[in-house]
């Protein structure tokens, strides 16, 4: 095994951390994870700064040992690396690199006013997760930190800058924190200056640019892996310095490269605790609380449909039938519980029997809400069955997405000729691709490395920062070195299905002042 010629991926999601090992086929070869999960503190879900620490050791240790296991050998390079991570949020630096206030993640809705304002003044559609949704919610509320502020980043920007100790990041990322011109590969200038306008009275003594990372595209130079960094990722001493190190990007980039949708009326679905459809457009769209304009690695323009919640309420009544599988005394794989479980789904009625249900574990942008509380609902004469019941999650994890996707299609009359699903909701081999697809109206498309998701999307733009060619675009790296041999599964869902999807998420709409009420009750 030759160390220099694999790239690694890492990728700190909602509750995962994972790493992948890719060979020069850009095939997965040796991977790692550790399991985590987001707290509510004082009203704000966080991760500590200890947990992010250990949890990325943890996971760097765990991929060390597959390894060793593997090939006999330790892991002490590979030829580049990168890291991505949640988008969005908040995490404030001063000049000596101290934390500011509490890691303020994706999940949080408490930038209400912020986002408000800046969607009129920049004329263009700030979601609350937004960084700049935060940090000019946290100048309305008069936090002290504001005059200390040095450095404002995501948490895959963080994790860069303590490897290579460079305040960068790639576009895709750089887009989920401030308007980007696609043109220009960088913040957008216009909306860069009423910003600062905005806030100048307040005599900070630092400017947008002052505390944003710079931006850079995918296969830029962002920077090589310093001896601290090293440590840091490796305390065991292994790791060598001078890696390259790819621009750091967010998860909505990783799902991209991941399934090889980076050129125009492509897109995809990443769907894990959260969701959200990603669709590569060829021009500006109008502006829509509900959808959100980012970009690709390299920087094209990307219609965005973001929910908070997908999987977690599922997750939650799966630990409820395993503790009731115990409790009788039958042991139960978990991973074979799911598969079991998402496959009864597909004997449920096709608009779930008269069941609802809410899976809002958080707020949720699209739907207006700023709290959520997770909720099941059925009349006394529903169809009340295990099919039913699962079904209903299923539709439920997708039934925010499809809302967001219905103006994108409807009202800007975006064309999506398919969508490629990965995550955790399609690792049942075609359950979650066929409930996708009911919702969406078109076929869906699963590779065989679906399972992989983002930290081997990560992967392959670290491959692409080494191996490409001399004026190769990613879209034809990913297609020609990467994606031309790859299987994948297509479905189409039956007319039914798209029926009986539409016809659950009229009445999962007409009752949604129901969980308005248990946010205000429960």
């Amino acid at each position: 095994m030759e160390l220099k010629q694999t790239v690694l991926g890492i990728e700190l999601g909602s509750t995962r951390i994972k790493a992948v090992l890719l060979d020069q086929r850009h095939v997965p070869i040796a991977s790692g994870s550790h399991d985590w999960e987001n707290r509510l503190v004082d009203g704000v879900w966080t991760y500590s700064m200890e947990d992010i620490h250990t949890g990325l050791r943890a996971c760097y240790a765990d991929l060390k040992r597959d390894v060793k296991e593997k090939f006999g050998v330790t892991l002490t390079t590979v030829g580049a690396l990168g890291v991505s991570a949640m988008m969005h949020g908040y995490l404030p630096f001063d000049r000596e690199g101290n934390q500011l206030a509490e890691f303020r993640t994706w999940r949080n809705t408490i930038t209400g006013p912020a986002a408000a304002e800046l969607t009129e003044l920049l004329g263009f559609n700030i979601p609350q997760r937004w960084s700049i949704a935060h940090l000019y919610q946290a100048i309305l509320n008069g936090e002290e930190h504001l005059p200390k502020l040095d450095y404002l980043t995501t948490l895959a920007g963080y994790i860069h800058w303590k490897l290579t100790g460079e305040k960068v990041m790639g576009v895709g990322e750089a887009s989920g924190m401030f308007p980007i011109d696609s043109a220009a590969l960088d913040y957008d200038q216009a909306m860069v200056e009423k910003f600062d306008a905005l806030i100048a009275p307040k005599g900070f003594g630092w400017t947008l640019r002052d505390v944003l990372p710079k931006v850079l595209p995918a296969g830029a130079e962002a920077g090589a892996l310093t001896p601290e960094g090293a440590r840091f990722l490796d305390p065991d001493g292994d790791l060598e310095p001078g890696i390259p190190v790819a621009p750091c990007e967010g998860d909505a980039g990783t799902g991209m490269a991941a399934t090889n949708s980076v050129r125009v009326r492509t897109g995809n679905v990443s769907a894990g605790t959260s969701d959200f459809a990603m669709v590569v457009v060829d021009r500006p769209l109008g502006v829509h609380r509900e959808i959100d304009m980012v970009t690709t690695p390299s920087g094209a323009p990307v219609a965005m449909v973001h929910c908070n919640n997908c999987t977690s309420d599922i997750n939650a009544w799966v630990n409820l039938f395993a503790e009731f599988a115990g409790a009788v005394g039958a042991k139960v794989d978990r991973g074979a519980l799911f598969t079991l479980l998402f496959q009864k789904a597909l004997e449920g009625d096709a608009d779930c029997g008269g069941l609802l249900s809410y899976n809002y574990f958080s707020g949720e942008g699209v739907t207006d809400l700023d709290e959520g509380r997770p909720l099941f609902v059925r009349t006394p004469d529903a169809r009340f069955t295990l099919a039913n019941f699962m079904r209903t999650h299923l539709l439920s994890a997708l039934a925010t997405l499809k809302i967001g996707l219905d103006i994108l299609t409807e009202q800007e009359k975006v064309a999506i000729d398919k969508l490629y699903g990965h995550g955790g909701f399609f690792k049942t081999p075609g359950v979650g691709q066929r409930m996708l697809s009911a919702a969406a109206g078109v076929p869906v498309s699963v590779m065989e490395t679906a399972g992989e998701g983002g930290p081997y999307g990560m992967a392959l733009l670290a491959a692409y920062r080494i191996w490409k060619d001399q004026g190769e675009a990613l879209e034809d790296y990913l297609e020609k070195k990467v994606f031309a041999g790859a299987k994948s599964s297509t479905l189409m869902a039956e007319k039914d299905d798209i029926a009986g999807f539409n016809t659950f998420l009229a009445k999962y709409r007409q009752a949604l002042p129901v969980e308005r009420l248990a946010t205000e009750t429960v």
